[in-house]
């Protein structure tokens, strides 16, 4: 139990941010802030929002929907152009560019960069949806068509609404969330014939180690739910098996299937044990 209680503000009193002094908060802040029912502005703040919401998620679908085929690249916005997986990166999206798929990314610099160039060297769509930060972020020379967003959930509907396949460079934090929200989405039947590739075989080593030893060990995911990814250092092979994914939709869907499987059994013997 803590020791002591926090009490919230009385009305009247100067609302509080989490936001640092002299910096305005965010949508996203903004929308996640703990509300207090006794305020009355309360009333007149998360309901009118859903308006807002509700105009992104329709600026996003008119703008895309007309796309066609495409893959979404995430990575690291740290990655220098100098950088091996810069170059990868804009040689992988080539590739994927002239097999005939545009090019989403997340509009920003480093492998969202590269991913956009590549697009634009193969002569397909290079699409950048940015979203709103507490931070400075520009968008990269080389999107053409570009949506800004202020919600983070909305911008990555759009990142997977119409995406043939993920593929995933070396990054952090957000890198990571896309990634175990893709599996998330696959594993539960969300989505199907969803490709996931983690490019860069020693960046993800550890990670996919760490899925083996302790997640599988424990319990918490099957053997076939690590085979919803594929670890490569190859532009050519990455482009392959999107295309087999794509074309051979049967092939990933008994895949995928395997994942289901195995939580439909694990969630089984859960009830039979209860009885």
């Amino acid at each position: 139990m803590c020791s002591e209680k926090t009490n919230p503000p009385r009305p009247g009193e100067p609302e509080t941010s989490a936001a640092p002094r002299g910096r305005k908060p965010t949508e996203d802040e903004r929308l996640l802030e703990t509300s207090r029912p006794d305020r009355e502005t309360f009333l007149h703040t998360d309901p009118w929002r859903v308006f807002r919401v509700m105009g992104e998620l329709v600026e996003g679908f008119d703008s895309l929907a007309h796309l066609g085929p495409a893959v979404t690249v995430f990575g690291s916005a740290r990655t220098k152009p100098d950088n091996p997986y810069y170059q990868a990166a804009v040689e992988t999206t080539r590739r994927l560019g002239e097999a005939g798929f545009a090019i989403i990314t997340g509009g920003g610099p480093g492998i969202m960069e590269a991913g956009n160039l590549g697009a634009v060297r193969a002569g397909v769509e290079s699409v950048g949806l940015n979203v709103e930060l507490p931070f400075e972020q520009h968008l990269n020379p080389y999107v053409e068509t570009s949506i800004g967003f202020h919600y983070f959930f909305i911008r990555k509907t759009m990142f997977l609404k119409y995406a043939q396949g993920f593929v995933i460079f070396p990054g952090g934090f957000g890198t990571m969330d896309e990634l175990f929200e893709s599996l998330t989405l696959i594993q539960t039947g969300k989505v199907q014939s969803f490709p996931v590739v983690l490019f860069g075989s020693d960046y993800w080593k550890g990670l996919l180690d760490w899925m083996g030893n302790a997640m599988l060990v424990h319990g918490n995911i099957s053997h076939g739910d690590l085979d919803l990814m594929m670890a490569t250092d190859s532009p050519v092979e990455t482009c392959d098996f999107i295309l087999r994914c794509t074309r051979e939709r049967p092939w990933r869907i008994r895949q995928e299937e395997g994942a289901r499987e195995g939580t439909r059994h694990a969630f089984a013997k859960r009830r039979e044990k209860n009885g």
